[in-house]
């Protein structure tokens, strides 16, 4: 374990050793050669290539690119560092779970999506949220009138959640619920229907999201100031590692950094920066890293160019791996782990000529299997424009179907393994993301980093300068700014009625007639209490009050009494 404050710099010193490489003569030869004669007859025009986070490609790629000590970087996959994936047989023992992203409308709509894609051979559940749940606010809100059910599924209290889940057997299946401020909340309802089937928390599996740093960082859905939602975090890490010990309470996600404008090795670096930040706060909570560490999950976004976001999943493992064994002293291979969760990128899904995305999603797909995902999520080629109907969901669904069972790239393990360009690549975006870790640490962490707006300029000035790319034509999308069409034929796509949010406001109001109040009331005080008292663990309280059928926004409100609100800086 290294105390030292220093440890990053140090480390970003050593890593850059890995690639100060020298041309070998034969690659010399071959360039003041057969290159060069070759391109003076073909009359070529040389350009500089550059991936996302603006690393220069080379024409080719040899062994000398790679340091003489590249073995023991790449290790054996279900071994330290993992940089060849987390499990020994990967995907010839199981393939990835295929959890397709579901919720929209009312919990009756997103129930019945939930049963349909199981029946399609889907095996984990994956939920969104609408704006006003996302925000903690309840549907009656002025605040939500026109949002009820439109970007994901509405809850606003456990009759919902019962709702939702009508059927499906919570033993049997994992769910992923993206959602973030309220994570605490609508972890205590999951919590509650668990109960209310019978079922022993410990036998509980899935995923929150509750990362609440890349909230202030790209997403801007918080409702507290950093710290109280910090502490909110520490307890449910606390109460979860005890209770609900297949539970993930946490998916730290860089999926959302992506989409807000970041580079392949600003979204690597920021996400790992989060994910170490969680694991010190779970040490000075009194955990053991090696107990907890495991349920720290995360979740990458997978863009357009294949070898980038390849190169970046491996490189996420090593530097995981080394960095919680080497500055966090854990020693358990299972909490050395990195696994993951991938979503096909959103950015790049375009409403111009929308069957393209397929192809697109394809290609994003492949290179979330060929980096080794645990579980993916693959975009519907309609969700450029709306929530995808149950067309393009099902097709989605296909594609990674095909994937595994029709091409063979799931036969072995990590198949690109040794190709002189990805490893060259996995490790000069290894060294730029301790460059960052190594500036992260000199302003004193990550929230220090994300409260004085650093992140947030870095995301932004490199989200401009590729806007800047796509305008002048330097960058190609097809059908946007190259290939393009006009007239180009409209394509049915899912539209929620305006019946969802009748819906909800009648089963809020009846919800509010038959509940017991004074047991709401109960409940809301003792959580006031208890988010008083910085020594009492804050879920037990949610968790009753979530059985008390309060809405998401009373619990919530009692947060707001109390911690306030908060503004980020302003970005120039």
């Amino acid at each position: 374990m290294v105390e030292e404050q220093n440890y990053y710099k140090k480390k970003l010193q050593e890593v850059q050793k890995h690639t100060e490489l020298k041309e070998n003569a034969e690659e010399k030869r071959w360039r003041d050669t057969t290159l060069k004669k070759w391109n003076e007859k073909t009359d070529f025009n040389e350009k500089e290539y550059t991936n996302s986070s603006d690393i220069k490609i080379k024409d080719i790629y040899t062994s000398s690119d790679l340091p003489a000590d590249q073995e023991p970087l790449l290790g054996i996959s279900g071994e330290y560092p993992f940089t060849r994936g987390v499990y020994p047989n990967m995907y010839r023992g199981k393939y990835w779970t295929m959890r397709m992203f579901s919720g929209f409308g009312t919990p009756e709509d997103t129930n019945s999506r939930l049963k349909y894609l199981i029946s399609h051979g889907e095996t984990g559940l994956s939920i969104a949220f609408d704006m006003p749940t996302l925000y903690a606010i309840d549907c009656d809100s002025k605040r939500a009138e026109g949002e009820i059910g439109k970007c994901g599924v509405n809850v606003t209290s456990l009759k919902d959640m019962e709702v939702v889940f009508d059927g499906i057997d919570l033993s049997k299946v994992t769910t992923s619920m993206t959602i973030n401020a309220p994570a605490a909340v609508l972890t205590a309802m999951y919590f509650a229907i668990a109960e209310k089937q019978g079922l022993d928390l410990n036998k509980i599996g899935g995923t929150v999201q509750a990362d609440i740093l890349k909230e202030y960082i790209a997403q801007k859905e918080w409702i507290y100031p950093p710290e109280a939602h910090l502490r909110i975090i520490r307890d449910m890490m606390v109460f979860c590692t005890k209770n609900a010990p297949k539970w993930n309470y946490i998916s730290i996600s860089g999926y959302h950094i992506r989409e807000a404008g970041a580079s392949a090795v600003q979204e690597l670096a920021f996400t790992l920066a989060d994910g170490f930040y969680y694991v010190d706060m779970g040490i000075k909570a009194g955990l053991d890293p090696n107990r907890f560490a495991p349920r720290l999950s995360f979740f990458f976004n997978s863009s357009i160019n294949f070898f980038e976001e390849i190169a970046k999943m491996r490189a996420a493992r090593r530097i995981w791996a080394t960095v919680l064994k080497e500055k966090f002293g854990v020693t358990d291979p299972r909490a050395q782990m990195l696994r993951f969760h991938t979503q096909t990128s959103g950015y790049t899904l375009t409403w111009q000529q929308p069957l393209n995305n397929i192809i697109r999603t394809t290609v994003e797909a492949m290179a979330a299997v060929f980096g080794g995902t645990q579980s993916l999520h693959t975009n519907s080629y309609d969700e450029a424009m709306a929530l995808p109907s149950e067309e393009a969901v099902k097709i989605a669904l296909r594609t990674q179907q095909i994937l595994a069972e029709e091409t063979g790239i799931a036969d072995t393990i990590d198949p690109l393994a040794g190709s002189y360009y990805l490893e060259a690549l996995t490790n000069e975006i290894e060294k730029e993301a301790y460059r960052y870790f190594d500036k992260i640490e000199s302003m004193g962490g990550i929230l220090n980093a994300v409260k004085n707006g650093y992140i947030q300029r870095e995301i932004a000035a490199t989200s401009y300068r590729r806007q800047k790319r796509l305008e002048s034509g330097e960058e190609i999308m097809v059908g946007v700014n190259r290939y393009v069409e006009k007239d180009e034929k409209p394509i049915n796509i899912l539209k929620i009625s305006k019946e969802a949010e009748k819906i909800q406001l009648s089963r809020l109001k009846n919800t509010k007639e038959t509940r017991n109040v004074e047991k709401v009331k109960k409940s809301l005080d003792a959580l006031r209490e208890a988010f008083r008292d910085e020594k009492k663990n804050v879920m037990p309280f949610l968790i009753d009050a979530a059985k008390s059928y309060a809405t998401i926004e009373e619990i919530s409100d009692v947060g707001r009494e109390i911690y306030g609100g908060w503004k980020e800086p302003v970005i120039v």
